[in-house]
């Protein structure tokens, strides 16, 4: 699973928008030019004839409960109260021309963008569904990498040799005593109490030395000297090993339909930058050296 897991995936394909985001740029508007809702719309609120529509609370509303928000009659007053107080304040900021300075009007088209490039990019992400032969198809070629072994060990952590190696004498007098004395002897935390179990692994996970003493052991046997590592030494026992299998097809289906869609977006749009006229502003000229 995890193997499968480890694709790096296009991160926020489309993030939702903001409540003041979703209003800014209309609210920015005169009044007058604003296109008022058709005149069957639902209304939440009035605002000195500028009407908020239930259509637009809904939208917030339904956003807010992707991001995790509880939709409750609460929440959806509150957001109707900012959106009123919203639309007073854009009214004065109106009334102030302040919506026809250029920082203001750069602003309002970065907006503009920005809600354009998201609708973008929610299509392509619900027309490019993987279909269920591009899954199958991406799981055998990710099955067909999953080669190596994984192991099931304990060990028992020291600090000084010298106490790895007393541990190594007194197990060639009695190998059954491995877990009393990692519950004993070991520092390792995490394993102690297990009597050193790690369980199932994939070495590769493991510093370089302890996955190379490992891979060197037969079953059921210990290391016949201490495995120095940056955490100390290592008394090791291999208890078995097997060879690393992927997961069924129908475990990681999902996150693999995920994962093709994602990168069919990531394409769609690497291609449209990779087609465009893009050009560097030039650098500005070094000034002149003071004779």
């Amino acid at each position: 699973m995890k193997l499968l897991n480890s694709r790096i995936l296009l991160a926020g394909t489309a993030s939702l928008l903001l409540l003041g985001a979703c209003n800014s740029e209309q609210s920015a508007k005169p009044a007058a030019t604003s296109p008022a809702p058709a005149a069957k719309e639902a209304a939440e609120a009035t605002v000195n004839g500028i009407v908020i529509s239930k259509k637009r609370v809904d939208m917030i509303v339904k956003q807010a409960a992707g991001a995790g928000q509880p939709e409750s009659p609460e929440a959806r007053q509150g957001i109707v109260d900012k959106l009123i107080m919203q639309t007073l304040v854009a009214e004065e900021a109106i009334k102030k021309g302040l919506d026809k300075t250029p920082e203001i009007m750069e602003q309002i088209e970065l907006l503009r963008q920005s809600v354009l490039a998201n609708a973008y990019v929610q299509d392509l992400v619900k027309n490019s569904a993987a279909s269920d032969e591009m899954v199958k198809a991406e799981y055998e070629k990710i099955k067909a990498t999953i080669t190596g072994s994984e192991y099931k060990a304990r060990h028992i952590l020291v600090e000084k040799e010298a106490d790895a190696k007393e541990i190594i004498a007194r197990l060639k007098k009695d190998a059954g005593s491995f877990a009393k004395l990692a519950m004993e002897k070991s520092k390792d935390a995490g394993s102690k109490l297990r009597g050193g179990d790690l369980g199932w692994f994939d070495p590769s996970r493991l510093v370089p030395e302890f996955a190379a003493a490992l891979g060197k052991l037969e079953k059921g046997a210990i290391t016949q000297e201490p495995v120095k590592t940056q955490y100390g030494y290592h008394v090791i026992l291999l208890e078995d090993s097997r060879p690393i299998e992927a997961p069924p097809l129908e475990e990681v289906k999902p996150q693999l339909a995920q994962q093709i869609q994602q990168q069919a977006v990531a394409k769609h749009l690497e291609d449209l930058k990779a087609k465009a006229k893009i050009e560097p502003a030039a650098a500005p000229a070094a000034p002149a050296a003071v004779k």
